[in-house]
């Protein structure tokens, strides 16, 4: 250890948050915690229940589209959507406004037991989050047992200039939600192993990595699939105030500038408070397998692996390219489809699995690691063997937030909020400071992006078109509040996940562990998110082409 270096497991347990890993460690194994949360959740559903409570507001809701679209193709293409006044083919919209009461269901009624003992079982088998991380790790296992992996963390650490490594690692998770979800289940491991490559703290890479995919999941470079639904959302709540609806660009300009604005705020907090507060990383605190020698390859016979692991990316690429530009091929949207991505957008986490596992294989094939097809088996055979707990985290995790959406307790929580702000008469610029501030909050219990926003928008679009806001200042403010708060939420689905390969490198790690190394991130991304769009207000240059925060008087007053 170099001199002056504070060892780990010292600076970990000094300070506020030593103190906070240190509670949070002693919570229950997440397991445990999410069966008592379940049982807190059937009473406390019970007692709202016998209380009567709910509510009554407009939701934007989405129309079966796809639904509607396969019935038009099992008929032939004969059926289509047409206004029966006019004779003319309408389209039909994403979202729809609904004016529906929400009471608060109980879990110890006889039909919330029923429901309880009938959807256990759905509730695992359709809890997407699995099959995406087996999908994704079967690529990354078999590339990672071939020893790929450590040739592109090597060659990646000597491309990258040491200053700019962890800038990197955040700057590519914020962009990975073009993938959908690879960020999580490949680059925050990536990320660890490159911090330990290098003899650094694998925590501070893997905590910058999982800022960047989930702290500041909600902007990027381009507009992805995450902005076309909340587009269309907002454009029902303005649809409401009679307004113009907006374009899915109209907080592009924004959503560039806050990608590269935090990832430097989130390189500085990995730098100053997480690096500095983990110390020198001893590899004897990882768990055996993290410590086991790895494979030694000749340079000469990396490279040559390397240049195999090429070809057979270009062999994928050239496929999917062929698969989606020419015409009436399957990656391509066919002519007439009602709404619905691009199936090359549907499909991307499993392209980039093959990208993974035939770039592993041929790199296997070239070095020797990889003599057969009976290799490919045990090397993603004992990649899956290494996740089971994880499974059974994934179980319960699964099956509270299943039970807690069917209480109708998030949306009945939500609502009330959003009242009582409706509620207040304060100015637009508070309000929509105090409107982002909910969001947050309420991202501990609502994780996911498209409900909150269906909840929130039909009140506040309309509200704000009202007080001088523009809808597209009202969408960036809801960004703010909707990313943040993702890496500390215990609903955060793949926390398992990270959990697991934190211990990798720090075998005692807990949620507590987790939740202190990402505190920091969550508070002081929040807090320069929200003093950047305070500053783009006040010099009200557009946050997408042609889209101004708020109108010329408006900005007088706030003045």
């Amino acid at each position: 250890m170099a001199s002056g270096a504070v060892p780990a497991s010292q600076s970990q347990q000094s300070g506020f948050f030593g103190w906070i890993e240190r509670v949070g460690n002693r919570v229950p194994h997440p397991v445990l915690m999410f069966l008592y949360l379940i049982i807190g959740l059937m009473i406390l559903s019970h007692i709202l229940f016998l209380f009567g409570v709910s509510v009554t507001d407009e939701i934007i809701t989405p129309v079966p589209i796809q639904q509607l679209a396969d019935l038009r193709d099992a008929l032939g293409g004969s059926v289509v959507p047409y206004n029966p006044y006019t004779g003319e083919v309408v389209e039909i919209p994403e979202f729809i406004v609904q004016e529906q009461t929400i009471a608060v269901r109980s879990l110890l009624t006889t039909e919330g037991l029923r429901h309880f003992f009938t959807s256990f079982l759905p509730n695992f088998s359709g809890f997407t989050v699995i099959g995406v991380t087996f999908m994704a790790m079967l690529g990354a296992g078999v590339a990672e047992q071939a020893g790929l992996m450590n040739a592109l963390i090597r060659k990646l650490v000597a491309v990258t200039p040491a200053r700019l490594l962890t800038f990197s690692m955040v700057f590519v998770g914020v962009i990975s939600s073009l993938a959908s979800d690879a960020g999580y289940l490949i680059l925050i491991p990536l990320a660890a192993a490159a911090f330990a490559s290098v003899g650094r703290h694998p925590l501070v890479g893997l905590s910058a990595a999982f800022a960047g995919v989930a702290a500041i999941f909600t902007v990027n470079l381009v507009p992805v699939a995450i902005d076309a639904m909340l587009t269309e959302i907002t454009n029902e709540a303005i649809a409401l105030a009679g307004g113009q609806p907006i374009s899915i660009v109209a907080n592009l300009y924004f959503n560039i500038a806050s990608s590269f604005i935090l990832a430097i705020v989130a390189t500085v907090v990995a730098e100053r408070v997480i690096a500095p507060r983990l110390g020198a990383w001893d590899p004897s605190q990882g768990q055996e397998e993290t410590d086991a020698p790895q494979q030694e390859i000749a340079p000469e016979l990396e490279a040559k692996g390397l240049q195999w692991a090429l070809y057979g990316f270009l062999a994928v690429l050239a496929i999917v390219v062929l698969f989606t530009v020419i015409p009436g091929a399957p990656l391509r949207r066919p002519a007439g489809q009602m709404g619905g991505n691009l199936p090359l957008i549907d499909s991307l986490l499993f392209i980039i699995t093959l990208f993974f596992l035939v770039s592993g294989i041929a790199f296997g094939a070239a070095v020797g690691t990889i003599k057969s097809g009976n290799d490919v088996i045990k090397k993603a055979s004992k990649t899956f063997a290494g996740l089971g707990g994880m499974v059974l985290m994934f179980l319960m995790i699964s099956q509270f937030i299943a039970f807690f959406n069917y209480s109708n307790l998030p949306t009945v929580i939500a609502v009330n909020l959003a009242g009582i702000l409706q509620n207040l008469a304060i100015g637009p610029l508070p309000l929509l400071i105090l409107m982002t501030i909910v969001i947050v909050l309420l991202d501990f219990i609502m994780p996911g992006s498209v409900p909150k926003w269906a909840i929130f928008a039909p009140i506040f679009v309309p509200l704000f078109i009202r007080l001088g806001v523009e809808p597209q200042s009202v969408l960036a403010a809801y960004r703010i509040g909707d990313s943040p708060v993702n890496p500390i939420t215990p609903l955060m689905v793949y926390l398992p996940f990270i959990l697991t390969i934190a211990q990798r490198y720090q075998k005692d790690a807990g949620i507590g562990t987790l939740i202190a190394l990402m505190l920091p991130y969550t508070v002081i991304i929040a807090v320069a998110w929200l003093l950047l769009l305070a500053i783009w207000f006040l010099i009200n240059v557009p946050l997408g082409p042609g889209y101004f925060p708020q109108t010329a008087s408006i900005l007088l007053g706030w003045l």
